[in-house]
């Protein structure tokens, strides 16, 4: 297993590090292991759930953008009929 030192911080990251590893009964350094797993395991199953801006994407663009490379297909539309008569209950 490899090793990783992180230098330069912020004290009130530590500090929420600290606070999220306690709350889910871990060492900080679990916590740290834990978070980098999951968030290089995300990158690796949707290289592109964000915007160039980093902000989220809506639901449509990322099932679009989860799809979009296995290639699209055309239906075909059924033209529409003529409309019934609404039913009546007056009668």
């Amino acid at each position: 297993m490899a090793s990783l030192t992180i230098r330069k911080l912020d004290d009130e990251v530590k500090k929420r590090l600290r606070l999220r590893a306690a709350s889910h009964g871990h060492s900080m350094e679990q916590e740290a292991r834990e978070i980098l797993s999951h968030g290089v395991g995300e990158a690796e199953r949707d290289p592109s759930p964000h915007q160039p801006n980093n902000e989220p994407v809506g639901l449509g663009e990322a099932i679009r953008r989860r799809f979009a490379p296995l290639g699209g297909m055309e239906l075909d539309i059924p033209p529409r009929g003529p409309l019934r008569e609404p039913p009546k209950f007056d009668e």
